[in-house]
């Protein structure tokens, strides 16, 4: 049982009620607003479609017209939370690329550590991460990829990153940067992913990702 899970709509910045859709459209983002709530309450293993679709005030029948079940639900949750923090993290008042895609990252890395969604599925769903770590690379890393990418070639251009194959960097920097979100909050033993600890570490990952993507002298033309 994890008492934070009471009373946590506040925790919840984006929800928000919204009037149902006319017509036959689906709508979509009340039922992920209810499902947020909801893995938070209850986690996602009690979750059924049944109470999902009660609490997003919709039929089980608009539910499955697009999901095949909770996990798939929550799977698009997640990709919606995450590109919504991945959108808001990137400073656009630094001067170079690479000081942005850093900044960037470790923003967005330490926003989802401690997110409450990413907390309530560890604490109480871990396995749900499971196939995202071993088996597939998913949704929401592809977006992640796809920005860093985007992200790293702005930097090529101005002459703040090091000039190497984008894609190579970009899964580099996601490899780096995905094991402060997963690992790091084990190895200092948070169970909130926020801290002092993780705080000091994430100016070390800062300064990796700093160091790895600068320019350096031999990459010079003689």
């Amino acid at each position: 049982m994890m008492p934070e899970r009471l009373n946590t709509r506040s925790k919840l910045e984006h929800a928000r009620s919204q009037p149902a859709a006319s017509g036959k459209a689906i709508p979509e983002d009340r039922i992920l607003d209810a499902a947020a709530q909801a893995v938070l309450e209850v986690g996602v293993a009690r979750l059924t479609m049944a109470e999902l679709a009660v609490r997003a005030g919709v039929a089980r029948g608009t539910l499955y017209r697009r999901w095949e079940n909770v996990r798939a639900v929550v799977a698009a949750l997640i990709t919606r939370e995450w590109a919504r923090v991945v959108a808001e993290s990137v400073p656009q008042d630094l001067p170079t690329a690479r000081e942005r895609l850093v900044a960037g990252v470790v923003r967005t890395i330490a926003t989802i550590r401690a997110h409450p969604l990413h907390r309530a599925i560890v604490e109480s769903d871990p396995e749900l991460l499971v196939p995202y770590v071993f088996q597939r690379l998913g949704r929401t890393p592809a977006h992640m990829l796809s920005i860093l990418e985007e992200g790293l070639r702005s930097g090529h251009d101005d002459g703040s990153v090091r000039v190497l194959d984008p894609v190579l960097q970009a899964r580099t920097v996601l490899l780096l940067a995905w094991s402060f979100v997963v690992t790091a909050p084990a190895v200092v033993g948070s169970r909130t992913g926020a801290g002092p600890e993780l705080t000091a570490l994430d100016a070390q990952l800062a300064d990796a990702l700093d160091q790895y993507l600068a320019p350096r002298p031999e990459d010079s033309p003689a």
